[in-house]
Order: C-alpha cells, then structure tokens, then sequence
C-alpha cells in the first residue's frame, strides 16, 4: 500500500522573543520583527508522516505551507528530515489571514495539487496564535473526517486508519476512514533530526520567490544542477495558481482581527526567605490554605 500524505506546516514567529514591534499598526504580526521557527507541533506531525513513510514504500511525504519566501525554509526542513518536497502557498493577497481564510487558502491548494490525498496531517496548533483551529477547518472545508489531539497513529489498513487521542482524564483510541485529516500533540514523538545525507541532497532546494529579483535557476551557481533535479525546484502557488476567490483570502476574507500583543512579565510583590524547619513550613502551608492557593 502506498500513502499520498500532506503535512501542513507554518513557519511562526518565535514567541518568546515578543518585543513592543511585535504588531503592526493594522493588528496583524509583524514577523519580519521576529525569529522565525518551524512550528513545533507541525515537526510532531511531519514524524508521524513519516513513520507511515518507513513503514509503506512507495509512500510520499509532502509538506505545504502558507507564508512569505521565507517560509519555504520549512520545506527545506522537512526535506532534511525525510519529506520528499512541498508547496510554498504565497501572494500577497494572503498576508493577515486569520484560520478562516488560512484553512480556506490551504483547502483550496490541497484541491489542486493533490486532489487524491490519503492523509493530511498537520500539528495542534501555531504556537503564533494558539486556536487549534486551522486543521478542523480544513477537514470541513474538504468533507473528510478528521481526528484531533493525535497521539500515535497505530495502523492504517483496509481503507481505516486507527489513531490514539488525548482526551480529558485518559487516552482514546480512534478508527477513522480515509481519507483523513488528522492534528498531532506537541506530546507525540518528537521529529527525527535532520538526515546529514539528506541536508547535503536538499540544501540548494528554492522556491522561485527566494531566487535573486530578476534571476533565473539558469543563471545560479550549479545551474545545470536545478536542471537535473527537478527536487531541488521547490513548488510555488499564488492565489492565481489555485483559483482562490480574493474575497475570502488575507484581511479580506478574515472577520478576526488582533487588537494587541503584549509581553506580560510577572513580578512579585514581595518575597519570603524560608527555612527547612518544620515551623516554617507549617506556616507555608497554612499561608496558602488561607489565600485558596492549595486546599
């Protein structure tokens, strides 16, 4: 049995470098401000798919993702690590999506490029805006099942895929017909590394929109090499590509709007030198009694 899997993966601003310059006027990110990581709970997602991979041959991993030219630094990542290529999904039409018009944009991608998917498998949620709705929305948007806070995918056979879930108080194993959208914890099995064999076949891969302005893959150093291997052409699409209605892409097709961003640091008011005699803690415990820390 051979797999066609999607990985959806974002490139986010690193949260815990949230500075004054964190939004723009308008309310949206403004990422060009802050360090851009691969989204941790997407890397979750990306092992998942590729365990799958290792256990199917002839399975294909590829990952699309939303963003400006930078973001296909995650496919190049993803490359390292076992994916077999991607889509960088950009146009400035796209810029200030909330998950409404970003799961529109990705449905609408994933309805082009591969309209034959077998899974699509993306992460919880961006740790830039902590909804855990981008991937539901999706699944709705393409009429497939779907299966959230995954924790293991066990088998896929027969049609079925069988997935364990984090639910409250315990963990809920899940059978599903495919295909399937599925959301995968940060408490999955964290991502291989990146594959040195991997890093040296894959690090000139880029998309059209990193190339120089006015440059050509013909005109770059190891030119004959992009013309050899058509892997290391990473794909672009813009709205035009995938036949996306403007009106529900970016700010325009977004009814949510961030008024603010600020980094809160708690400082305590007071503090307390404890020693480890029993008076001291007796007194701690009864102090935290008293104020419902505890009890």
């Amino acid at each position: 049995m051979k797999l066609n899997i999607i990985v959806l993966a974002k490139q986010v601003p690193d949260t815990r470098n949230v500075g004054p310059d964190a939004m723009t006027p308008e309310g949206t990110v403004n990422r060009s401000a802050l360090p851009a990581i691969f989204n941790p709970e997407d890397l979750n997602a990306l092992e998942q798919a590729l365990r799958l991979k290792d256990q199917f041959p002839g399975t294909t991993v590829n990952v699309l993702t939303m963003g400006p030219g930078r973001a296909a630094e995650v496919i190049r990542e993803a490359m390292y690590r076992g994916a077999d290529g991607g889509w960088l999904l950009t146009d400035r039409a796209f810029a200030g999506a909330d998950t409404l018009a970003t799961s529109y944009a990705l449905a609408t991608a994933i309805k082009h490029v591969c309209p034959k998917v077998d899974l699509i498998i993306g992460g919880r949620q961006a740790i830039d805006g902590d909804t855990a709705q981008v991937g539901p929305q999706v699944a709705e948007k393409l009429g497939l099942n779907q299966i959230t806070y995954t924790e293991e995918i066990l088998s896929v056979k027969d049609g079925s895929i069988t997935a364990t879930r984090h639910i409250d108080g315990g963990v809920e194993t899940v059978e599903s017909p495919i295909p399937c959208v599925l959301t995968v914890n940060g408490s999955a099995a964290p991502c291989r590394p990146r594959n040195a064999k991997l890093v040296m076949k894959y690090k000139r891969a880029l998309a059209p929109m990193e190339l120089p302005q006015g440059t050509t893959y013909e005109e770059l150093p190891y030119a004959d090499q992009y013309g050899k291997k058509a892997y290391l052409k990473i794909g672009q699409l813009t709205t035009a590509d995938v036949n996306a209605d403007l009106q529900q892409c970016g700010l325009a097709g977004s009814p949510t709007k961030v008024k603010n961003v600020e980094n809160i640091v708690f400082k305590a008011k007071e503090s307390k030198v404890l020693t480890g005699s029993d008076e001291d803690i007796n007194a701690l415990v009864q102090e935290l009694l008293a104020s419902h820390t505890i009890g």
